[in-house]
């Protein structure tokens, strides 16, 4: 089985084709231009460098969140169209599973997934290292680095952080007593490498589905909603005040 994976949740981007789980190449770009300028134009170089073609790949695995609300967008809507000539299978993957993948043959540790959510929280879940495999044991959510805290206490095992929140997350987390380590930096930061491990993973449990069901998750509502909302709010209050 071949996989074209793409993750453009944070600042970087990537883009990874493996072969029966083996990794034939990675394009990774961590240059601050917007992913919409980068992103495709790295899958035609890497795809072109590896002599392949569109048509020999079997899955489109991309990062569908928790992230960045446009780079979501425009890794889900660049999957979407990969897939759509072909109605080749996709992946939908969690991006905080994503994460963990290359740090799975640590076995015993506790891997603290991290994105920085900004308003004090980090979009995060918890796997244990299995070594061929990780178990999950935390859903994906956004939460508090105080929560986040009081929950790592209950566990022994040692403790690994990865993300573009792990620098964050390590210095909260060490001021609250909790011993933990930041992964190494080749092995930091979300990578389309990753992506295809977890697209593996779906892939075992015929959870693929095809380019028009593909939508971000984004596990929080955008600050754009969020200021809607609270707007809607204080319209409702001020009626009810009136009304009175």
């Amino acid at each position: 089985m071949m996989i074209l994976a793409l993750e453009s949740s944070a600042t970087a981007c990537s883009a990874a084709l493996t072969r029966d789980g083996e990794l034939v190449a990675q394009n990774y770009q961590n240059s601050g231009l917007t992913h919409s300028r980068t992103l495709l134009p790295m899958v035609h170089d890497m795809l072109k460098n590896c002599g392949e073609q569109l048509d020999n790949v079997d899955v489109i695995a991309v990062a569908a969140g928790p992230g960045s609300f446009t780079g979501l967008r425009i890794g889900v809507a660049t999957a979407k169209g990969l897939a759509w000539a072909g109605d080749k299978d996709c992946a939908p993957c969690s991006t905080l599973e994503s994460m963990a993948w290359p740090l799975a043959h640590l076995s015993g540790k506790v891997i603290i997934c991290a994105m920085d959510a900004r308003r004090k929280q980090v979009y995060n879940a918890l796997f244990l290292a299995e070594g061929e495999n990780l178990k999950r044991l935390t859903p994906d959510r956004a939460i508090s680095l105080e929560e986040l805290g009081k929950e790592l206490k209950n566990y022994k095992n040692s403790k690994i952080v990865v993300g573009d929140g792990a620098k964050l997350c390590y210095n909260t987390l060490m001021e609250q007593g909790i011993e933990l380590e930041l992964a190494p930096r080749p092995l930091r930061m979300q990578s389309a490498w990753g992506v295809a491990r977890a697209a593996e993973e779906l892939a075992a449990r015929s959870a693929l589905v095809k380019g028009g069901e593909l939508v971000p998750m984004y596990h929080r509502l955008s600050q754009a909603e969020r200021e809607r909302l609270e707007r809607e709010k204080e319209n409702q209050n001020k009626g009810d005040h009136a009304n009175v």
